[in-house]
């Protein structure tokens, strides 16, 4: 058994292959991130991976729409999103498959 904490990891993100990391792998990557209403990053895609987003606390704003609690968005590669914690807010995010360098700023090239 291995066990860890997740303010030992960068940005909340567990599980891929980087370190640091308590599981490494190829196949995917994972994290929770905890983010303070306010907290913003910026337009960006991935050209491999599909990314889920789940918004397990609080509400957030992605391509400008607002997501509550309970709420599982899919980002497929080519698509960009943006986001921003409206209030203080906790995600749990999935890239399948786990692809290193593979995010792009801005929209993805026509």
């Amino acid at each position: 058994m291995k066990v860890g904490r997740l303010e030992d990891m960068v940005n909340g993100w567990f599980a891929g292959d980087f370190s640091p990391t308590l599981l490494a792998t190829g196949a995917a990557e994972a994290a929770v991130q905890v983010f303070r209403a306010g907290a913003y990053k910026s337009r960006h895609h991935h050209r491999v991976a599909t990314e889920v987003t789940v918004i397990a606390r609080g509400r957030a704003r992605m391509n400008g729409v607002v997501y509550g609690q309970g709420t599982i968005i899919v980002i497929e590669p080519g698509e960009a999103t943006d986001f921003e914690a409206i209030e203080d807010a906790t995600t749990f995010v999935v890239k399948i498959p786990g692809a290193s360098n593979d995010k792009y700023e801005g929209e993805p090239e026509a």
